[in-house]
């Protein structure tokens, strides 16, 4: 562990689910009539593979919205870690065939729909960089949206005038770099409250995680204190009834690594708001007209 990998024995690791995403994915039939539009779901590593709860959620409320989820080919990634370590030209690989795998989707006005922000979001900003030259990865950054994003858009343009949300009760929102420092929170808000959840954002800089940085063994202690300056004491001090909710993986490890208290995606909550009974329960019948 810590000598070798240099992974710090305090923090624990997160663990692989037993049922990766694409293996429910593949196992599950889509129990609503895909009447709605195409859309490609972006499957980042960390949620399909140590916490797939958000993505099958995700999916979930797109089917029952009537849309029909597709998912791009298991080769596609946004090489972030890549780019996180200096790997420059081994991202720019990875992002030239991601884009030349979502290019025909992004072509034919398909939108390619992310949960983790760090994740999406390179799709949108660092494949320009890396790619500059290719109009095809304009193409993609386009059609690249955050689940929230997307939904909210939706909603507002009046196309899930259908559903009937029956969100409750408080959400404390703590939001991700990434998406603070490109796009704000202000669509995860929007779509929550019109859910029907009270949101509250989290006054809070960086949660402290940053990838594989708050596991390295010579920035853990760095990693919890600035976790301690805002983040942890806002979530400790929040009654227990009260939703924690943050779009990174890496900032919903944070918060139940420094206050035990479990943070979900906000995809969870929206499939929530309109699932009947067991929310992650693919046979739920939803509340939709």
């Amino acid at each position: 562990g810590e000598a070798v990998l240099g992974v710090s024995a305090e923090r624990p690791l997160p663990p692989f689910a037993r049922q990766t995403f694409r293996q429910w994915f593949d196992a599950s039939d889509d129990a609503f009539p895909a009447t709605g539009p195409r859309v490609v779901l972006f499957p980042d590593a960390f949620n399909a593979y140590h916490t797939p709860a958000p993505l099958r959620a995700a999916t979930q409320l797109l089917w029952a919205t009537g849309h029909r989820v597709e998912l791009p080919p298991e080769s596609v990634g946004s090489g972030r870690t890549l780019l996180s370590k200096g790997l420059v030209p081994q991202a720019k690989r990875r992002a030239r065939q991601t884009v030349e795998a979502l290019a025909p989707y992004a072509e034919q006005g398909v939108p390619v729909v992310g949960l983790e922000p760090s994740s999406i979001l390179t799709l949108r900003d660092e494949f320009l960089d890396l790619l500059p030259d290719d109009e095809r990865a304009k193409a993609v950054a386009g059609s690249a949206y955050t689940f929230e994003e997307y939904v909210a858009e939706r909603a507002e343009a009046g196309a899930l005038s259908n559903v009937a949300w029956q969100g409750r009760g408080d959400v404390l929102l703590h939001g991700h770099c990434h998406q603070k420092a490109l796009i704000g929170t202000e669509a995860t808000e929007r779509i929550l409250a019109r859910a029907g959840y009270d949101v509250t954002a989290v006054d809070a800089g960086c949660c402290g995680m940053a990838g594989a940085f708050g596991y390295e063994a010579e920035h853990v202690d760095v990693s919890t204190q600035m976790a301690e300056l805002r983040l942890a004491p806002a979530v400790r001090t929040t009654e227990a009834d009260t939703k924690v909710a943050a779009p990174g993986f890496s900032c919903r490890s944070q918060i139940k690594d420094t206050t035990s208290r479990t943070a979900q995606h906000p995809a969870e909550l929206l499939w929530d708001a309109i699932a009947r009974d067991d929310p992650h329960n693919s046979e739920t019948s939803p509340h939709v007209g």
